[in-house]
């Protein structure tokens, strides 16, 4: 699996998913919506760790850092 992910979009992912997290256990977000957002933010997560992205791959995005 080649990596398709920039460190910028990396970052970007993790910072919403931890204002997502926030949102959720700080009881501003709860039902359906706050675990809509937890399952983003998982996802998220696990893309920036593994620096892949499949939704990337299917729409034919590349890297764009050097």
């Amino acid at each position: 699996m080649k990596k398709n992910m920039a460190t910028a979009d990396r970052i970007i992912r993790l910072i919403i998913s931890v204002l997502f997290i926030t949102l959720y256990f700080s009881g501003v977000i709860d039902g359906a919506l706050g675990i809509t957002l937890i399952t983003v933010s998982v996802i998220f997560t696990l893309t920036s760790l593994i620096s892949f992205c499949p939704i990337y791959k299917l729409i034919g995005l590349k890297k764009w850092e050097k």
